[in-house]
């Protein structure tokens, strides 16, 4: 017997990928409702980010190819629409706007307002991860490691890039500076990558004690319990989401979904007609 062994199968209720269908918490049977490949619920909205391939490895994020018409590292299953501007930004149709291979980074890091511009450029337009972290490691010297926006694109940067206990270090780094809703997000979903939905989860309401009733912030901690089939607290912070904001269709559309498969359909109807009545006012708007 090794005391200082580690267990090699997660305790039930603390991992995403050890989700057993109805063992959850106010959760129907598999019978009841679908699970997906991975073994998590069905939920009754396509959220960000879970249909998009990621890179496996650090070299898959590195290389980045590219097309003449966008930006965006060419993947079938991306679902993302080419931005608007994009091929404006081209200075000759089949070059660069910017020769990032050319650029003397310690000379821009040494100016903060056109390193941040230039950061976001590459970072989100040429989605070049390993110059747009050159870049943020050097800026972060030249201010002394003071500023907590860089620390903040150090983080991505590193999450990028798979190296999660990095990120997590310039998250936490970041809000000892300065309490930002989006570093919370950042920081938890690096617990979320990391399989530790429940420090997730305090990371969330930590975030909830800076800003009471943030919807991202409860939206967060609704799908982490959904993800772990703990209907009742994933409803629960549903109905909340909705206290703040009435017209979340993502809150709308899981409690219509929960409602349907627990054998309550005229409770499901009417959140879906709640749903549909938004889309046509947006539909409207728009």
């Amino acid at each position: 017997m090794d005391d200082n062994a580690i267990a090699q199968i997660a305790r039930p209720g603390t991992s995403l990928k050890m989700v057993k269908p109805g063992t959850g918490q106010g959760a129907p049977s598999q019978a009841m409702r679908p699970m997906s490949q991975s073994g998590r619920p069905l939920s009754g909205f396509v959220r960000p980010g879970t249909q998009s391939g990621r890179p496996g490895t650090m070299d898959q994020a590195i290389r980045t190819p590219r097309t003449a018409h966008t930006a965006r590292p060419v993947t079938s299953a991306s679902g993302r629409y080419v931005r608007l501007g994009t091929a404006s930004m081209l200075s000759t149709p089949d070059g660069p706007f910017i020769n990032l291979a050319r650029l003397n980074f310690s000379k821009y890091a040494q100016r903060p307002n056109l390193a941040k511009a230039l950061f976001e450029y590459i970072f989100h337009h040429e989605n070049d991860v390993r110059h747009a972290l050159e870049l943020a490691a050097l800026a972060t010297e030249a201010c002394q490691y003071k500023d907590w926006w860089w620390k903040v694109q150090l983080g991505k940067c590193y999450y990028r890039l798979g190296l999660y206990r990095e990120a997590e270090k310039q998250f936490k780094s970041a809000l000892k500076h300065q309490d930002i809703i989006d570093t919370y997000l950042y920081l938890a979903k690096v617990y979320v990558r990391l399989d530790q939905p429940l420090t997730a989860v305090d990371v969330y309401k930590q975030g909830l004690d800076k800003f009471p009733n943030s919807v991202p912030l409860l939206t967060g901690i609704a799908r982490i319990y959904e993800g772990l089939n703990d209907m009742t607290n994933a409803t629960k912070f549903y109905k909340d989401i909705l206290t703040q904001d009435s017209m979340h269709v993502e809150a709308i559309a899981c409690i219509a979904t929960h409602h349907f498969y627990t054998d309550q359909p005229e409770v499901a109807l009417k959140f879906y007609r709640s749903s549909s009545t938004l889309y046509l006012y947006c539909f409207v708007i728009g």
